[in-house]
Parts: C-alpha cells; sequence; structure tokens
C-alpha cells in the first residue's frame, strides 16, 4: 500500500514540475514532443526550422507504440493518428490527413507478378503490423479482405513494414509521401479514402497556452500548410 501511495506522489510531483517549468514567459528549455512511428521525415525539418529561431530550445523527439501521458508531463505536445482523441484535459487540434496507398517494389513483381484486378489480391503476399488489433485504416481493410495467413511478413514498427515492401517481401500499404521517395515503387492500388488517417495535435490543457507551446504549435501549423501528404 505504502508504494502504491509513493508511485502515486512520484507521478503527482513529477506532473506538477512538468507544468512550472512550462509557465514561463521564455520560450528556453526543453520540449518535448512525442508522435507515431512513420513521420520523422515531416517533422524533423519543422524542428530544424523551430530551433534556428529559438536556438535556447532543446528538442526530444519520441516515438512509441504506447500512448505518452501528457497530464503527467510525459510531453508538451503529441502527434496522434486515428480517432480524434477524447481526454477531458487535452486540447485537440486537427493537424493533416494522411494518404495511402498500396505498393510493391520491383523485386516482388519480377518474381511473383502483380494483381491485375483487387480480385487477384488474395492469391499475392502481403506485408502487415504485428499487432492484430491495429487501428490504422488500412489494416483495419486488410483484415476484412485479406486471409490473415496471406499476411507473411508483419513487424511491429512501421519502417520496419515499408523496408520489408521496399525490399520485395510482399505488397503493402505505405504512405503516399514516403512512397514519393522511392520513384521505382510500383503503385498497385491508388490512396482511398477509407485509408486515410487523420492526424492530430495534442497538447494538455495547463501547457496549451504556453509561449514555448504555443510557438511550436504556430510553426507546426504553418510547416503541414506545405505538406503534400
Amino acid at each position: 500500500d505504502l508504494l502504491s501511495v509513493a508511485q502515486t506522489t512520484e507521478e503527482q510531483f513529477g506532473q506538477l514540475a512538468s507544468r512550472i517549468k512550462g509557465q514561463g514567459e521564455t520560450v528556453t528549455g526543453e520540449l518535448v514532443v512525442t508522435a507515431i512511428t512513420g513521420i520523422a521525415d515531416l517533422m524533423t525539418p519543422v524542428f530544424a526550422a523551430y530551433m534556428a529561431d529559438f536556438p535556447t530550445v532543446k528538442i526530444r523527439f519520441l516515438t512509441d507504440m504506447r500512448v505518452f501521458r501528457l497530464d503527467y508531463g510525459e510531453a508538451h505536445v503529441a502527434i496522434r493518428a486515428g480517432a480524434a482523441p477524447e481526454e477531458p484535459d487535452n486540447v485537440v487540434q486537427p493537424l493533416a490527413r494522411l494518404r495511402t496507398g498500396l505498393y510493391a517494389a520491383p523485386a516482388y513483381a519480377s518474381r511473383h507478378g502483380l494483381p491485375e484486378t483487387e480480385a487477384d489480391l488474395p492469391r499475392h503476399r502481403f506485408v502487415g503490423s504485428d499487432n492484430p488489433d491495429s487501428r490504422a485504416p488500412f489494416a483495419r481493410w486488410m483484415r476484412a479482405h485479406l486471409p490473415r495467413d496471406r499476411v507473411t511478413f508483419r513487424a511491429s514498427e512501421q519502417d520496419g513494414i515499408e523496408d520489408a515492401i521496399l525490399a520485395g517481401a510482399g505488397l503493402g500499404f505505405v504512405p503516399v509521401h514516403v512512397a514519393r521517395r522511392h520513384p521505382d515503387l510500383i503503385e498497385v492500388l491508388p490512396p482511398r479514402p477509407e485509408w486515410e488517417a487523420a492526424l492530430w495535435i495534442v497538447t494538455h490543457v495547463d501547457l496549451h497556452r504556453t509561449r514555448k507551446v504555443q510557438s511550436f504549435l504556430a510553426a507546426l501549423k504553418d510547416a503541414a500548410r506545405g505538406w503534400d501528404i
């Protein structure tokens, strides 16, 4: 019982300390941003430009399978995908919509050919997520339209999935902005609205209006208007 109380107290003090750190009017110190995997190429230029404008800010960019607790001060800003987060103490704003298509590498096409119609898809090999409950729109589509045994390569991280597709392990879903960097990829099915994922900016209400968070949100939203995703 004592350990349980101590852990809760430690978390509460950590939360309080994070809030105090964020209440100053100077844009300096550490800025912690957490995001889904697979968008580092979009976020890194934003960080670099922001640090050029605010050279005393230090960035920590965290990607993980778990959801970071903003109410415990684990991050100042979170970029999340899917349905709009509904935690009562968070401020949620739309950022962008991430388009995804179905692609094949030339190595796969040379060994197995390509589907001529959508009806041919179940006869092909696929790369997918190792998470059977993945909420990604294209993952739900795969579960609904493909036999499970046709997903012959599974990975826990998006980078691993994309690398397997590029290596020719199977057909797979790749974000449009990533596929654009690999012009040899073959588009099997073009992006569909049902495969799109909404990206959300999430901040805790206690830190949302601090100068540091507001200045970063302004930079992020300005950059996102130029994203071709």
